[in-house]
Parts: structure tokens; sequence; C-alpha cells
């Protein structure tokens, strides 16, 4: 059985993807060396892998996922990896590499001929949802095969973090951060980089820096989907968002409730001032289903389509009703849990319309907006 050569483990390590990145580590020239020695029972096999950064959270599963490769190859007998870190030249390299030769960060969403939809995920009141159903669209979009993002913009009230289950901390890479990836998506949140139990106490400017730090300083990689889940009311965060992703379009969730219904109605309308697209309206905690199949509507009925024609008609375009979220404790609990209800019980009543939901949000095509047509001016 012919022995390994270096080449042929260089090839195999191209398989290996970096799980903060998610590029190959040859690409990202986190492959130092290769030495393979030959040995009465076969190779043995030393990869040198230079990690961004010295505190690097998934080293162990870089030095895992090496070692499985290489060993599944013919005549390897032993596989060691020696850790080292980058460089200062290496990691300005790697910056560059990964922001595509941009010296500093820019938004990318913000670009000329980018094809991400921005979600801004929006309400009016407190309380009706928001970040449940932003979790379970993003993860069920995830599962559907697409490129997802979540940027927690509730800097207040954050709570992304728990309901997609992220335990640690981003990786940075000097000024780049590398956000944690949960059930497929990656996620973003102000609550990543404060003590529990520590309040944020921020005014306007502050809270802007940090919402475009969250977007430009950021790795997200090629992005089918954006989702931004907005504190509730029209303040600052609100603003900056229109402000920086001037593209982005909003997604109006609301109870049925009439009260929580006409605050939604001024949070959607808000999209008159900023001239951002309200895409539609998710009614959450629509019923309660009952063992007999009979329903309770705990908070009323008929608040999100009255919500969806008042924004048709404010805006003069159509916004349709997504759908009806009923009330359903497997919601919660999953939430609580750190796997959202679309993932941990897909046939749940309420995983279903979220699920029908993300397919229409996920599949909808981009608008020409700040998108170049390819065309040049003729003279006549």
């Amino acid at each position: 059985m012919p022995n390994p050569t270096v080449e042929s483990v260089t090839a195999a390590l191209a398989g290996v993807i970096d799980p903060e990145i998610r590029r190959p580590i040859t690409e990202l020239k986190m492959v130092r060396s290769v030495e393979v020695t030959d040995g009465p029972e076969g190779a043995d096999v030393v990869v040198g892998v230079d990690l961004t950064t010295a505190g690097c959270p998934l080293r162990d599963t870089i030095v895992t996922d090496v070692t499985t490769t290489v060993s599944a190859l013919e005549g390897v007998a032993a596989v060691r990896v020696d850790l080292g870190v980058m460089s200062d030249e290496q990691r300005t390299e790697l910056r560059s590499m990964l922001r595509g030769g941009a010296a500093e960060p820019v938004i990318p969403f913000a670009q000329p001929g980018n094809l991400t939809r921005v979600y801004a995920i929006a309400s009016g009141k407190g309380g009706v949802g928001k970040s449940s159903v932003t979790a379970n669209l993003a993860v069920a979009m995830a599962a559907d095969g697409l490129k997802v993002g979540v940027v927690d913009a509730d800097v207040y009230g954050f709570s992304i973090p728990r309901m997609l289950g992220v335990d640690r901390s981003p990786t940075k890479v000097d000024d780049m951060i590398l956000p944690p990836i949960a059930h497929g998506v990656k996620v973003i949140s102000i609550g990543m980089f404060v003590p529990p139990g520590q309040p944020v106490v921020w005014r306007g400017p502050m809270l802007h820096r940090a919402l475009q730090q969250f977007l430009a300083d950021v790795f997200w990689g090629d992005l089918d989907v954006l989702l931004l889940d907005l504190p509730p009311g029209t303040g600052d965060i609100a603003i900056s968002v229109a402000q920086m992703l001037p593209s982005s379009e909003l997604v109006v969730v609301t109870t049925p409730q009439v009260a929580a219904a006409e605050v939604a109605e001024r949070a959607g309308s808000v999209a008159l001032q900023t001239r951002q697209h309200v895409v539609g309206v998710v009614e959450n905690m629509s019923w309660l289903e009952q063992p007999d199949g009979s329903r309770i509507e705990v908070f009323g009925a008929g608040g999100g389509q009255r919500v969806a024609e008042n924004l048709s008609r404010a805006t003069g375009t159509s916004v349709p009703l997504l759908g009806q979220v009923p009330l359903d404790v497997r919601l919660r609990e999953a939430g609580d849990g750190g796997t959202p209800v679309t993932l941990a019980e897909p046939d749940a009543p309420a995983a279903q319309v979220l699920r029908g939901i993300a397919q229409t949000l996920g599949h909808r095509s981009r608008g020409l907006a700040g998108r170049s047509l390819g065309l040049s001016p003729v003279g006549r």
C-alpha cells in the first residue's frame, strides 16, 4: 500500500472547513506545514495549523476534523496536529481576503449589487413574540438550505442568544468579529459582550455605533437572508437600520389584541418616512387550541388582518397577512431551551405556520433597488 504524499494530504485538507468562517482551512492559509514520515506500519503525518487567535473556542473541532480527514487516507498510521497562531501579517492578509480586498470594514448589505434579502422584524409593543418569530424564521430558512444571519438589534432587551442556544462569545481577529453559528445560523448580539445580568445603559449615538459594528465589523460571508430583531417601537435603532440598510424590508409582528394592533400599525407606518417596504404582517398568539379541537381566542381576533389592511392603505402597496401563529407551550419551551420549535417540534401547529412564513420570505426575489442593471448610456 503506497504511503500518502505531502500533496495528497494537502489536497485532503481542502475538505476541512473552518467552523466559524465556513471556508476550507487551506483557502484561509491556516495550514502551515505538512510532514509525512514513513514508518514500519505506515506513514506518520504531522499537520501544522495556525489558528486565527490563541484562544480560538473551536480549536478542538479543528483538531478533530483534521485528524479524522487525514486518518482516512490510505497508508496513514498516525496523525498529529501541531497548533500555532497566525502572525499579525497573516491576520491582516486574512481580513483583507475575507473583506474582498477592502482595507476598511464596510456594510456589505448596503453595497450596490448585494443580493442578500434583509428583513427587519419590527413590532409596536414588547411582549408580542417578535424575537421568537425571528429565531424560528432564521432556523427554518437555514434548514431549507439558505445561508442566514441574525442581528439581535434589541440592545436593551436582547434574547436571541438564549433562543438560539448560543453560549459562547464571538472570536475576534483584530478588528474583525467572527460570529457564533447556531443551528446553521450566524448570530451576533450585544448579549455576547456583557456579563450576565448587567443592563445596557446607552443613548442614541452608542446604539447607532453598536449596530454599525454588528453590520460592518462582523464577517457575515455570503448570506441569502439577514434578519434583524428590532427593539419594539420606532426609536433610534429603527431609524439607524433605515439609514444603514436602505434596501431592508419590514416584517411587522402583532397579536390579535386591538391595543397591540394599533401600536403595530404605527411601527409599520414608519416605512412611509424611511421609505422602506413593508413585506407583511405576522399575527402571533392568535388562538389557543383545545383538546377537542375548539379554539379560545385569548387576545381577541382580527388584529393581524386589520394591521395588514391599514398598512396596505397607508403605504399604497399590498401588505399581506403572512400567517397566524397559535399559542403553543412548545414554542415557549423550545425557545427557552435554545432549539426553536421549528426544529425541536416540527409537527407542532406553531412550527408549521412559522415554516410556511419562512418559505415565503426566504424565496422572495429581491427588487431592483440598489442593484446594477448592467446598462450603459448610449449617445444619439
